[in-house]
């Protein structure tokens, strides 16, 4: 992992609060990969408008191509074209496809999706299809940016919020799923996802359902063990191990 700077060449209003910003970037970013992630010192905390003890921000790319990245944030800090932001990375590892793979479910409950948007173009790319179902206040995110080869499927929050149409047979079908929830108690969600997983399919096997993990990660590189998460082998480095753990090594 190295420093290094980024340059913003395009900002692009998305609506509904989140924008898109086009960098120009440093070389050893351009090997990225799904899954892993830059730590970035956002423009607010830079000019003193927040205060954060750990100074960074973990931001997952949409895409990197060449010596360009493309990252969605939310419209909370806003920048414009020629802003320079200090960068930390590639954090973790990439995120592990099995070896055949027909159909995969990327799944946002009450979160924004970004860790799982960079999965996208490499899976449809690879003639997998893609399904994202967005839960709780992931529903109001902008999709009109998406391939429209992804299908979306938003719940609709009236009754049961882990809930979405179709719900069998996307779970049913699905060879891998790959989730995010709050980063807050990240933990209880997860369970909570596991055990409503459980209910619609007869077995959960390894390697099945993905949690992708947002763990406040103050170094990058193992040596504050802030990101820790147990498994049933023991404990293990959002930053170093992750960021993707596969659920059945924690709650199965």
């Amino acid at each position: 992992m190295k420093e290094s700077q980024a340059s913003i060449q395009r900002v692009r209003l998305m609506g509904n609060g989140y924008q898109q910003l086009e960098m120009g970037i440093a070389s050893n970013l351009t090997s990225m990969r799904a899954g892993q992630s830059v730590l970035v010192r956002p423009k607010a905390m830079r000019q003193q408008v927040i205060w954060n003890p750990y100074l960074r921000s973990v931001w997952f790319p949409t895409r990197v191509t060449g010596r360009a990245m493309t990252v969605e944030v939310l419209t909370t800090d806003r920048y414009e074209p020629g802003d320079v932001l200090d960068m930390f990375g590639p954090v973790g590892r990439h995120y592990n496809y099995r070896n055949t793979l027909r159909n995969v479910l990327l799944l946002a409950y009450d979160t924004p999706p970004f860790p799982l948007l960079m999965t996208i173009p490499h899976l449809l790319g690879n003639s997998v299809s893609v399904t994202l179902v967005l839960l709780g206040s992931a529903v109001d995110y902008p999709t009109k940016l998406l391939p429209p080869e992804v299908e979306i499927i938003r719940g609709d929050n009236t009754t049961n919020p882990w809930a979405w149409p179709d719900q069998v047979i996307t779970l049913g079908w699905a060879d891998q799923v790959f989730a995010v929830v709050p980063p807050r108690n990240e933990l209880a969600y997860f369970e909570r996802m596991w055990q409503v997983f459980q209910q619609f399919r007869s077995e959960m096997p390894p390697y099945y359902l993905w949690g992708v993990f947002q763990s406040v990660v103050p170094c990058g590189v193992g040596a504050c063990n802030a990101c820790m998460v147990q498994t049933k082998k023991g404990f293990s480095l959002a930053c170093v191990d992750g960021p993707a753990f596969d659920l059945s090594s924690i709650f199965g």
